[in-house]
């Protein structure tokens, strides 16, 4: 099975990943709610700091810059369509500070998933309020994703060791009905052979005496170096946009 790259960074070790979940999850909410929350038109020295802090805790965090930056990018098809909606209507300064503000927050939110694992993550935000059903069915969709994916991969991988589709042989309709009357096929298949698979892992986990609560093999606790850097994660986002409300 291929994990994805998030996984694989969020099972790295620095002074972040270290943390509480907890703490970065409260970290990362007052981060989220200054962004919001800074008024239109934005000013250049909030949206520098709010930069200048998140590419400290990629570098704390020994992430890669680039790969970060690309994957929060994803949020951009999103964002630029409101923000176009925003610019029709001839309010320029919130179009740009759209498009900024969910940049931002796509990194945050970023840095936060690649710093935890996701089962400290879950436990965090169950201690923090979160039903566990939630969390439960969180965790469930997140681990089965890897299950469709690998069966899609070993399914593509056959289809292509089998000569894959040749379709040019047929005329222009009848490609393009044999192509759907395959994709839809396979895409039958895809979950069915998911879902078959599913079962199996369900079945192997009550096995090992699964009992509805996903167990962690060390328990969270906040120390004193949490607490540090919960303070210092906070200050900046508050003192950035607390200076910007008094025209700083």
């Amino acid at each position: 099975m291929h994990y994805v790259v998030l996984e694989r960074w969020s099972r790295g070790h620095s002074l972040v990943h270290a943390r509480d979940a907890r703490v970065k999850l409260l970290a990362a909410l007052v981060f989220l709610v200054a962004v919001a929350t800074t008024p239109v038109p934005l000013s250049p020295a909030p949206v520098v700091g709010y930069a200048a802090f998140l590419l400290a805790g990629t570098l704390l965090a020994r992430l890669p810059l680039a790969p970060v930056l690309a994957r929060a990018a994803v949020v951009l098809p999103f964002s630029v369509v409101f923000a176009a909606a925003s610019l029709l209507a001839g309010d320029s300064q919130r179009a740009l500070a759209l498009v900024v503000k969910s940049c931002l927050s796509a990194c945050a939110v970023l840095l936060l998933v690649a710093s935890t694992p996701l089962p400290q993550l879950l436990r965090g935000l169950e201690k923090l309020g979160m039903p566990r059903m939630l969390a439960l069915v969180v965790q469930f969709v997140y681990r089965y994703l890897f299950v469709i994916s690998a069966q899609g991969q070993h399914m593509r991988l056959a289809a292509e060791s089998r000569g894959g589709f040749r379709g040019a042989l047929l005329k222009p309709d009848a490609a393009r009905r044999s192509r759907f009357r395959a994709a839809a096929g396979a895409l039958a298949v895809l979950f069915g052979r998911s879902y078959q698979r599913a079962e199996a892992i369900h079945r192997a986990m009550l096995g090992r005496g699964f009992q509805d609560h996903w167990r962690l093999l060390a328990p969270s606790r906040i120390g004193w170096a949490d607490v540090m850097f919960l303070a210092a994660a906070v200050a900046p986002p508050i003192l950035l946009r607390a200076g910007w409300g008094a025209g700083l």
